[in-house]
């Protein structure tokens, strides 16, 4: 049984600051992680193996930067990784991603399910499990929060929100993960020696049979400018002699302001 796990690493959102002159992010500097939703199903694919038997391969694609996360991935229990390095791709669209995604698997060659977040963090698009699914002519089941993997079908619970509806698909498929599904474990510190001698794979487009300027023809989406709204303040002052005149006040500004 091999799953394949498609990881992505993001800035860590936590440390991301706003300018206050241009209102763009500041990510200079700033750690990158692997998005929390596809560490989660590297965490289901790694109990699922221990339960099941087989292996775990993770596939993702990026820059030099890129290998920590996998590093990470290999510390917390997959067999493999794979890597596609180019700078470049971290401005395509989902569609260009995923038809390198595409050709990525295709030539790491036989596994029984792929696994990934439902959305990554940072784009939150949802896209490329179905899009691969589409790619790939398989089966695709969203939203999971448990699932099992047997001889030729997946069994899954798929959270709704207001219901849970349980399916059934045959192998291979496209599983992508919800939070709900697990809590991610923390490799140890002889794990995460031992995952420097675990198989790595980097390729370049070439080695998939790709252009760079083959893969930007596939990107329709063209993000122009990221900035935080802007946010000016009254600074009402309210001043008093009391707690209850000052409360007041504050309740006859809050009316005027049209809160209440």
């Amino acid at each position: 049984m091999r799953q394949l796990v498609l990881l992505k690493d993001i800035p860590d959102l936590t440390e991301i600051t706003i300018d206050s002159e241009t209102r763009r992010p500041k990510t200079e500097g700033i750690k990158r992680k692997i998005s929390d939703l596809d560490k989660r199903a590297l965490e289901a694919a790694i109990q699922t193996k221990d339960k099941v038997g087989g292996e775990v391969t993770v596939l993702s694609m990026g820059d030099e930067k890129t290998k920590t996360a996998l590093l990470e991935a290999l510390a917390m229990g997959a067999d493999s990784a794979y890597i596609v390095i180019e700078p470049e791709l971290k401005k395509v669209d989902t569609n260009a991603t995923s038809k390198v995604l595409e050709a990525a698997i295709r030539k790491i060659g036989e596994y029984n399910a792929i696994i990934s977040g439902e959305m990554t963090l940072d784009s939150l698009s949802s896209q490329i499990g179905p899009r691969l699914a589409e790619l790939l002519d398989h089966p695709q089941v969203t939203y999971v929060k448990k699932y099992e993997l047997s001889d030729g079908s997946v069994t899954a619970e798929r959270d709704l929100e207001t219901l849970d509806e349980v399916v059934e698909a045959s192998l291979p498929a496209v599983i992508t993960v919800v939070r709900e599904i697990n809590e991610p474990r923390i490799p140890s510190l002889m794990n995460i020696m031992k995952a420097k001698k675990k198989p790595q794979t980097v390729w370049a487009l070439t080695d998939l049979g790709l252009t760079l300027d083959e893969v930007k023809s596939w990107s329709h989406v063209k993000i122009i400018d990221v900035t935080a709204p802007k946010v000016s303040r009254k600074q009402i002052k309210i001043e008093a002699d009391s707690i209850d005149e000052a409360a007041v006040k504050l309740a006859a500004a809050i009316r005027e302001e049209g809160v209440l």
